[in-house]
């Protein structure tokens, strides 16, 4: 389970959209957005690309200092795994990282062997 965002935050989502397909990415970073929408394609200002994100339900509250929907983003960074296998997260994965299949409408998401690359630090250290 990501240890940045907790279930309590994600109980109005409804639903999860993908721009692309998960099947061949180990990760995706998740990361908790504020937007005026509770549904379609939240603005994205950040470095590296959309991936997906949680459609909220009518009964999501506003935020209340700002009056914007807190939405889940998923995203890529230009440095990740999938643009640079041998790079800094050839093994291990950056703490917002989870394993898209273990992904669900009000669901965290999980660590796993594939998103760490665990088999492969396992086969790089020392015996």
């Amino acid at each position: 389970m990501s240890s940045l965002i907790t279930a309590e935050a994600l109980t109005a989502e409804v639903g999860l959209r993908w721009l692309e397909d998960c099947d061949p990415l180990d990760y995706v970073r998740q990361a908790v957005t504020k937007d005026r929408r509770r549904a379609g394609q939240p603005r994205y200002g950040r470095a590296g690309r959309l991936v997906g994100w949680a459609d909220l339900g009518e009964d999501a509250d506003r935020d209340p200092d700002t009056g914007l929907y807190r939405r889940r983003i998923f995203y890529l960074l230009p440095h990740d795994r999938d643009q640079e296998p041998d790079g800094q997260y050839r093994v291990g994965a950056p703490g917002e990282a989870i394993d898209p299949r273990t992904l669900a409408p009000c669901a965290v998401g999980e660590k796993t062997d594939r998103s760490q690359q665990r088999a492969l630090l396992a086969h790089a250290e020392p015996a």
